[in-house]
């Protein structure tokens, strides 16, 4: 069988543990051939950024248009954007079904989107997509409200909807407790809960997240299922994170071959 495509638009990991890396590899594990456009290097590994380079905004869409002519790609996603210009680059031509993860810093700390894009994804990205993913740093960022808290993040979902994605799931790993996600598409709300895993800080973990939501997406999946499989992905993953380097665990060398659908994750609460 020929597999589906998906594209991921992100910036590259040296580690191996985020970026495109991490978001190929979550590809191939669902049973999908992975395409990319890169927007910039970045000197890191698991204990932090050590130097970005951009990558032109005329060669990012040399990129896209380059996979864009070349396959069909069922669903995309979008993970380090950097800069305004590459998100308008990214904008000049029709994408498939595009989930955003706006990412902002990396897990050590260090600035991934620059403070001026922070517009360009509300104002021009966000509508164009169906899915965003952002954590509670970056929905708070995103919405200009307080998320702390379940009942936060159902009203960060709910205002990310009003500003044009279809879908939002804003994902609570930074919360105590299990680990709650909350989906919402417009007409209702999702709760997604899985237990908690001890071990420190993990690398990569939204990344993963959302690549497996777009790889759910290619396969032919309804948007609530891809996530829900997503979840129960990253949850699996987690649990086998391996310490590779000498800082965060790292998720890819989790990479457990197969299809969606793995056996422990994520319970739904309605």
């Amino acid at each position: 069988m020929t597999p589906p495509v998906a594209l991921t638009i992100a910036g590259s990991d040296s580690g191996g543990g985020a970026g495109l890396q991490a978001d190929l590899a979550t590809f191939a594990a669902f049973g999908v051939h992975g395409v990319s456009v890169v927007t910039a290097l970045t000197a890191q590994d698991t204990r932090g950024v050590a130097a970005i380079a951009a990558v032109d905004a005329t060669f990012v869409r040399r990129q896209l248009d380059a996979v864009l002519d070349d396959f069909t790609v069922a669903a995309a996603k979008t993970g380090m954007l950097h800069r305004a210009p590459i998100i308008d680059a990214i904008l000049a031509r029709p994408l498939p079904p595009l989930v955003v993860d706006p990412v902002l810093v990396a897990t050590s700390g260090a600035a991934l989107l620059e403070p001026g894009a922070i517009d360009a994804v509300r104002d021009r990205l966000l509508p164009r997509t169906v899915l965003v993913t952002p954590n509670l740093a970056e929905a708070e960022a995103l919405t200009g409200r307080p998320v702390r808290d379940v009942p936060g993040m159902r009203d960060a979902a709910r205002a990310l909807v009003a500003l044009g994605a279809r879908a939002a799931v804003v994902t609570g790993g930074h919360l105590p407790g299990d680990a709650v996600d909350v989906l919402y598409d417009g007409r209702t709300y999702r709760a997604l809960s899985a237990p908690r895993c001890a071990g420190g800080p993990i690398h990569g973990t939204g990344c993963v997240f959302s690549a497996a939501v777009t790889a759910g997406l290619a396969c032919g999946c309804a948007l609530d299922d891809a996530v829900v499989a997503a979840k129960r992905f990253v949850t699996r993953a987690i649990e086998r994170a391996a310490p590779l380097g000498h800082g965060a665990r790292v998720l890819s060398a989790a990479m457990i071959p197969g299809r969606a659908g793995p056996s422990s994750g994520a319970r739904s609460d309605g």
